[in-house]
């Protein structure tokens, strides 16, 4: 399993303007989703915590923009929510528990590796993990997504998942000695349930 290039375009890494961002959050909430717009991670993180229940459980989907802005240690680490990941301890070297684990949440906190400006989401995964409790599993998902994320179409998105995210993944992966691939990729246009889907957009550059 190899990986086309890596070397991260960082073409990718800049964060959309002002009116770009009014486009793709007029598209979000016109497909079905709920949108808040702040300036920074640190809003975005208080923002987050004050949206979630505290007497749910809730999954922290592996992510570099919650890991960088503190929500997943926020939900993992700090016992004020009903953490997924906390209850379930160590689960070892068992690979297909831990893909299960957070298939289906009463609420779901993760990232996407782009927004189209029709309003798409598109994240990709190397084992699924993630996938369904996004597009269906999970009762409530709260995707934090920077500016930097925000591309033309859907064939721009796909190509900012193969020249950016998958690189920048693997870099961080190797690392620690492993590897990343893409094994599945989700593309949500439309969310069918009212107020189940929330997007939170960062005006600033954060994660892959």
């Amino acid at each position: 399993m190899s990986v086309q290039t890596l070397v991260p375009d960082e073409t990718f890494t800049i964060a959309a303007e002002p009116a770009r961002l009014d486009r793709v959050t007029a598209a979000l909430r016109e497909n079905g989703y709920l949108v808040h717009v702040v300036d920074t991670a640190a809003e975005a993180r208080r923002l987050v915590t004050g949206l979630l229940p505290r007497d749910a459980a809730v999954f922290t989907a592996t992510s570099e923009t919650l890991r960088q802005s503190g929500i997943t240690a926020d939900i993992d680490e700090s016992g004020e929510f009903v953490s997924v990941r906390a209850q379930a301890g160590d689960l070892g070297d068992d690979v297909q528990a831990r893909i299960r684990l957070g298939a289906t949440p009463e609420v779901i906190v993760g990232s996407v590796h782009a927004v189209t400006e029709d309003g798409e989401l598109v994240v990709t995964s190397a084992s699924g993990s993630q996938l369904a409790p996004y597009a269906s599993g999970a009762r409530k998902a709260i995707w934090v997504v920077g500016a930097q994320k925000v591309v033309p179409d859907l064939e721009t998105a796909l190509r900012r998942i193969r020249a950016y995210s998958l690189p920048r993944e693997h870099l961080r992966l190797q690392e620690i000695g492993q590897a990343s691939f893409i094994g599945k990729i989700l593309i949500m246009e439309r969310e069918a349930l009212p107020e189940r889907g929330t997007v939170v957009l960062i005006r600033e550059p954060i994660g892959f």
